[in-house]
């Protein structure tokens, strides 16, 4: 693996193999190669039906039961989920890469018929065949520079079948491997 020289020129402790990187390249380089888990999390609003996908959902808490997740920005369709009175958080497995890499880019065709959407008696768009979506509302909100962190309720859940887990590390989608313990 490729290290970066720190522009202070400080060193990582005695007995690390490491560099100190700062600031913004610290925190994309580090979370880059951390996998995380992928949800999409829809929405209806006024305008018609919203999605994105994401990488930094988790859990909070079970009194209430909570989960957090964060957006980039207070437009678009994270503005959508921003506004709505709930929405679904649906957790992906392997199977859903393509629609994940579809949510995760602006301006790109969703919600068609051949993605196999439908609609919750509640209004909010669902993705039948993913392990579990969560309707939620908002709790609370916190704006940290351009991106928003939500605490979300969750109110409900539509259990579907699970398959093959999925992260998202490096950049890309990827099946876990093994078990190791």
């Amino acid at each position: 693996m490729e290290r970066r020289v720190s522009d202070t020129g400080r060193v990582a402790p005695t007995g690390y193999d490491a560099t100190e990187v700062s600031g913004l390249d610290a925190l994309k380089d580090a979370f880059r190669q951390h996998p995380a888990g992928v949800s999409l999390i829809t929405a209806h609003t006024p305008e018609g039906s919203v999605g994105l996908t994401a990488s930094s959902v988790a859990s909070v808490g079970i009194d209430p039961p909570a989960l957090s997740f964060s957006v980039t920005r207070a437009t678009g369709s994270a503005g959508g989920i921003l506004r709505a009175d709930t929405y679904l958080v649906h957790l992906l497995d392997a199977r859903h890469a393509a629609l994940a890499a579809t949510f995760a880019v602006s301006g790109t065709e969703r919600f068609t018929e051949a993605q196999g959407w439908s609609e919750l008696l509640t209004g909010e768009p669902y993705m039948p065949d993913t392990r579990v979506a969560l309707r939620c509302r908002t709790l609370h909100s916190l704006g940290v520079g351009s991106s928003v962190i939500v605490v979300a309720e969750v109110l409900g859940a539509v259990f579907g079948e699970a398959a093959e887990p999925m992260v998202h590390v490096e950049r890309k989608f990827r099946e876990l491997g093994d078990v190791i313990s």
